[in-house]
């Protein structure tokens, strides 16, 4: 059976990767871009079942609407995928007030109001799926990455509390943890601060960012499969890890925070009435 889907940011990367295959197997998507240079080609291809709304989502009374105006169309949306987002490199002294600003408005205010819009909808149709594109970098923090990491960290505590309140009426949510991916967010659409000298030994990321030193290991295409099929989890997995290098990293980071815990069991309770 055909599935409708809502995905946010689908001009490059997963979002477009999804679009393509959903698209591909005969699913309806309600796609949002900023700007439609990118999905002429899906506009053309697929003028039935390619829904394209021009949506930036810093703009929350346009982001509201256009939530409202796709569940009033198509009646029910199977899955809405929260993936528009960019990351921001560069140490915390070195980023600008309107840096900072921005991307807590597109990563996670973004993402928090269009998830909490849908909500109602969702709930009056009888259930549906959540799903928030993160990244490992919600577990594993790196230098010049504080902003990224803030908001991708802010909305997996947001996600994680929604997924307690909604699942009584059969909303399932699942948080992904994609590592490197051979994508537009890594070698395109990444900002960068105004570098000081002073932070050098913290800017690594160049290396990284430069596709002539190497390419990141992950697939989008078979991370997107993978994407897809936990749509079709039950219960939804609450996260999913995906490149062996982001889960090596989350588990040694995890196991190494769990040690520095239990090195506190008389402190903590040292503290109590």
């Amino acid at each position: 059976m055909s599935r409708t889907w809502m995905i946010t940011g689908v001009s490059s990367g997963f979002g477009h990767e999804m679009t393509q295959q959903l698209l591909e197997r005969g699913d309806t998507v309600i796609g949002t871009v900023r700007n439609t240079d990118k999905v002429h080609d899906l506009i053309d291809s697929y003028p039935d079942t390619f829904d394209c709304r021009l949506l930036d989502v810093t703009d929350v009374p346009v982001l509201q609407n256009t939530v409202r105006e796709a569940f009033e169309r198509h009646g029910r949306i199977d899955v809405v995928v929260s993936n528009a987002g960019y990351g921001l490199f560069g140490c915390a002294e070195e980023l600008s007030d309107a840096e900072i600003d921005h991307i807590i408005a597109t990563n996670l205010l973004g993402s928090i109001q269009f998830i909490k819009t849908s909500l109602p909808y969702l709930r009056a149709q009888g259930g549906g799926r959540i799903i928030q594109m993160s990244t490992y970098g919600a577990q594993v923090a790196y230098p010049a990455n504080s902003m990224y990491h803030a908001t991708k960290f802010g909305i997996e505590g947001f996600c994680e509390a929604v997924a307690q309140e909604v699942a009584q009426f059969n909303i399932g949510v699942t948080m992904v943890e994609p590592g490197g991916a051979r994508t537009e967010f890594r070698y395109g659409s990444a900002k960068v601060a105004n570098l000081m000298p002073e932070y050098e030994s913290s800017h690594g990321f160049l290396t990284m960012l430069d596709a002539s030193r190497g390419l990141a290991p992950g697939d989008p295409k078979r991370m997107a499969e993978c994407i897809i099929a936990s749509a079709d989890q039950d219960p939804a997995p609450l996260r999913v890890v995906l490149g062996s290098q982001a889960l090596s990293a989350t588990i040694e980071r995890l196991e190494t925070r769990l040690a520095d815990f239990r090195t506190q069991t008389e402190l903590a309770a040292s503290t109590d009435f």
